[in-house]
């Protein structure tokens, strides 16, 4: 349980880095022999990314996985030499920093081919660029077509500067597991990766599964799985709860800052919606929705641990504070441990009961706490 917080303001987010090593060996463990990419971005899903890149390598992940070449350079100053794979086509203008800093930046059209070769051809260090072509199976964000995707392989292939380290997709409903989209999926990336075959390309990497693909779509495994939301110890969506042995790395806390008695019938919060059924004693935490704190959780049902006990958010969640309804219980008083997020004396509460409450997902629940809520990092 943590016990402090970091700063005058007592709230704080602790992080297990222990967690985040045994997540990273247990999935590495149901995907192998595919390896591990470790996917990081949003700030380590709101982690902290270089000290969770850090546990999830030491766990056994292979590489790692970002959106932005800004969070590639954060991991590269942050001391990380492993492979960072860009998960997007980086702008064009921004391949010069791909190369500087070696990263592995996917390509899928042919502009981000002609950027990434001339970056290697006006570098001083003139070292052939590693890139990952993606295909566009059915998701429709990013990548080139099934069509598309042979040409721009075959266009990589062509430049002396580049080489193709990497062909892969993104499944968009494997949390669904019983959704036969996967499959179909799956079956275009195969033919395309069949196609390059029979024209004498075969990229060292395929790979197709995010967290839930590696969970529950083992035929599609290939090469390497990017895991996600699975690293940090929460499901890819609620029917695969409990598909694997992992376990969350994230908790949130804060301390009561101040606690009143007050009537029956008195609102609480802006709106004054919360009303009093009995006389009770109200604690103020001074957390909100600038911290991450969704600001219909009250409204919603929300509950956070005092002493070991659920109590219900009382009314709005403010910009800075919420309110408590402890009841009749005289006892709860200014400094009290909050869990928000976590476990307390035998009762928890994780980001997926947040997530069903304000009708979101767990990854918008974690990325979403804010850089105001400094993270302390234990080791278990």
């Amino acid at each position: 349980m943590a016990t402090a917080s970091t700063g005058p303001r007592p709230v704080w987010a602790e992080v297990d880095l222990g967690a985040i090593r045994d997540n990273a060996a247990t999935l590495e463990g149901i995907a192998a022999p595919a390896a591990l990419c470790a996917v990081v971005k949003a700030n380590g899903y709101g982690h902290g990314s270089a000290e969770v890149a850090a546990a999830a390598l030491e766990g056994g992940a292979s590489s790692l996985g970002v959106a932005l070449v800004e969070e590639g350079a954060e991991l590269r100053q942050a001391g990380i030499t492993a492979p960072i794979l860009v998960l997007s086509e980086p702008p064009h203008d921004a391949m010069a920093d791909v190369a500087a800093l070696a990263l592995i930046p996917t390509v899928y059209t042919d502009a981000g081919v002609t950027a990434a070769a001339k970056a290697v051809a006006d570098a001083t260090d003139q070292t052939p660029m590693t890139v990952h072509v993606k295909v566009d199976t059915g998701m429709h964000r990013v990548g080139a077509s099934p069509a598309d995707a042979v040409a721009v392989s075959l266009a990589v292939e062509e430049r002396a500067e580049l080489r193709l380290g990497g062909l892969w997709t993104h499944f968009a409903l494997a949390d669904a597991p019983d959704d036969p989209f996967t499959s179909i999926q799956a079956s275009r990336f195969r033919e395309v990766a069949a196609e390059l075959a029979s024209l004498g390309v075969s990229p060292p990497l395929l790979h197709a599964c995010n967290s839930a693909g590696c969970i529950a779509h083992p035929y599609a495994r290939h090469d390497m799985v990017r895991c996600g939301i699975a690293l940090f110890g929460l499901a890819p969506s609620p029917a695969l709860v409990g598909r694997a042995d992992i376990h969350p790395a994230l908790s949130l806390h804060a301390r009561v800052s101040h606690v009143r008695s007050l009537a029956a019938g008195e609102g609480i919060s802006y709106g004054l919606q919360y009303r009093l059924e009995r006389r009770s004693f109200v604690a103020t935490v001074p957390i909100g929705y600038a911290d991450g704190v969704p600001w219909r959780l009250g409204a919603a049902g929300g509950e956070v641990l005092i002493g070991g006990r659920r109590r219900p958010i009382a009314g709005s969640v403010t910009m800075d504070q919420i309110t408590v309804d402890c009841g009749d219980d005289a006892g709860v008083s200014p400094g009290d441990e909050v869990v928000l997020l976590g476990r307390q004396d035998g009762e928890s509460v994780d980001a997926w009961e947040w997530a069903r409450r304000v009708d979101t997902i767990a990854y918008e629940i974690v990325c979403r706490i804010g850089p105001r809520v400094p993270r302390t990092y234990t080791s278990t």
